[in-house]
């Protein structure tokens, strides 16, 4: 089964990330971390809220597949004045893929809807920065037959695609396997041909999103 077709950059976080602020007295954490779907990011928002079951409030969001999946809640804060800031961190970093948790321990001193949209936002840039945004495009996993000889020739080739082989398994022939960014398939594919005249032709097995590493 030929696999689904993936062409986007995705812009994400690389890992959890933790931040925490003060602001009159009330104390603000806020938990940033990249998800693939929203059961993921639901559970995620579960987990945060079982971490501070005394917290007067686990305002929260989540943006996946860019604006195709948006979510917020307030979790009691004045309406609008904390889940849509968290949110709107979210998308004004260029994050995708990612929920956020901001948890606040009410410190007696109201803040009014302006100072809670201002700690509620910072809190959740803060937590995002502390994960790390990294840009992913899509790779292909790639299965190329070949015989010895040309194993090491392709070997040799794959530095100037910006390619590596994980590994290969030896047979009668060998059969390598190839990672390599999306945009460079063509012209390897091209290379590959030129170099076997036609007899050799790399498959692609799958597809898969990763961190660009230039």
């Amino acid at each position: 089964m030929k696999p689904e077709s993936i062409s986007e950059i995705r812009v994400t976080l690389a890992q959890e990330g933790r931040a925490e602020l003060e602001e009159k007295k009330s104390v603000f954490i806020g938990h940033a971390k990249p998800v693939s779907t929203e059961e993921d990011a639901l559970a995620y928002i579960k987990e945060q809220k079982r971490a501070f079951p005394d917290a007067r409030h686990n305002v929260w969001a989540y943006r996946l597949q860019g604006d195709v999946v948006m979510r917020c809640s307030d979790d009691g804060e004045p309406q609008g004045s904390a889940g849509v800031p968290v949110l709107d961190a979210i998308r004004k970093s260029g994050v995708s893929d990612a929920v956020v948790v901001v948890t606040r321990y009410f410190g007696g001193i109201l803040l009014g809807a302006g100072g809670l949209v201002r700690a509620y936002s910072r809190a959740a840039k803060l937590a995002i920065d502390a994960a790390q945004i990294v840009t992913c495009e899509p790779f292909c996993d790639l299965a190329l037959t070949c015989s010895y000889a040309d194993y090491q020739r392709y070997l040799a080739e794959l530095p100037k695609f910006g390619a590596t082989s994980p590994g290969a398994d030896f047979a009668e022939r060998v059969r390598m396997k190839i990672c390599l960014r999306k945009a460079v398939l063509s012209d390897f594919v091209d290379r590959v041909r030129e170099m076997s005249g036609g007899a050799d032709r790399p498959e692609v097995v799958g597809e898969r999103f990763d961190i660009c590493r230039n």
